[in-house]
């Protein structure tokens, strides 16, 4: 059940036109460029992705555009979390409909959220179809109550095959791995932790950087797995340090570098997502990217 369920997954946009629509021609795009880069899943409609910013409708076309248009070369994860329970289960069952490989949800939106209520969201909708299930935290403040208290009864659920942390506290990872095991995958969901996540027992990482520096980010990780520590830390830390520098600006950054790159334009956030954001100068842009690339380049065999 959660075999292929491992390695660098990009938290794929959702390319949008001015109106605030999908725009299919660019996520065709992406979709090609990624799956060209070697990369090892795609995860839409997640936070990177605007998923609850998009109508029922729109989500549904969103992933079977994705899923057919990859018909089984790269593994698809769709995000299903909506402000209802019964909407997850329509976009669930949508998903599998249209050959997705898992589904993924956040915790009840909106209302106060308790151990319970979390847990019968999430059973709710792993028993809605076949295909493993992986809920999406976000830091220990979405696990209500006693972390291993909260793993334990999610394991029982069926279809729950692992989930997508993104945390910046690596021992609340390592503690969900030593308790759970092999029993669920765990991929971290913080780009800025990727090798570090790795030694608290994730077995791949989801974010929404790996669109713009997927390959790059595959290829740190498995030199950091093989023993090139010294590169790894080198590699780690400017990464680090360019995501310190966009963060206040995120998406008009990675907007600009995606066009002046791959020439894909993801296109504007559907407000109020990324409302304030302040235009980037293309030549601080590329000097961003340009020493991201250059690691990496300097690292291959010549």
């Amino acid at each position: 059940m959660k075999e292929g369920f491992e390695g660098l997954w990009p938290a794929l946009f959702t390319p949008v036109k001015s109106d605030g629509t999908p725009n299919y021609e660019e996520l065709h795009k992406l979709v090609e460029l990624l799956i060209s880069q070697g990369l090892d899943g795609l995860y839409i409609l997640g936070s990177s992705g605007q998923g609850v910013l998009f109508t029922e409708q729109q989500r549904k076309e969103i992933a079977k555009n994705v899923c057919d248009q990859v018909r089984g070369r790269i593994p698809v994860m769709v995000q299903v979390g909506a402000l209802t329970t019964a909407e997850s289960i329509r976009l669930a069952r949508d998903a599998e409909h249209h050959g997705a490989s898992g589904i993924s949800s956040v915790g009840p939106i909106y209302y106060a959220s308790s151990a319970e209520m979390a847990l019968e969201h999430y059973r709710s909708i792993a028993q809605a179809t076949s295909l493993p299930f992986f809920p999406y935290q976000l830091g220990k403040n979405s696990i209500p109550g006693d972390i291993t208290s909260f793993i334990g009864q999610l394991v029982e659920i069926p279809n729950v095959a692992g989930m997508k942390l993104t945390t910046t506290e690596l021992l609340e990872i390592s503690v969900i791995h030593n308790y759970a095991g092999d029993r669920l995958k765990l991929f971290s969901g913080a780009d800025e932790l990727i090798c570090h996540a790795s030694l608290c027992g994730t077995v791949g990482a989801i974010g929404s950087t790996y669109n713009l520096w997927g390959a790059q980010c595959k290829f740190a990780l498995q030199e950091f797995k093989n023993g090139n520590y010294n590169f790894a830390r080198d590699f780690m830390l400017a990464f680090q340090e360019t995501i310190f520098t966009i963060l206040p600006d995120v998406w008009t950054f990675l907007r600009s570098a995606m066009l002046l790159k791959h020439q894909i334009d993801i296109g504007p956030t559907v407000a109020p997502l990324g409302n304030a954001n302040k235009v980037w100068k293309p030549e601080d842009v590329i000097s961003i990217t340009d020493r991201i690339d250059a690691l990496v380049s300097a690292e291959l065999p010549h």
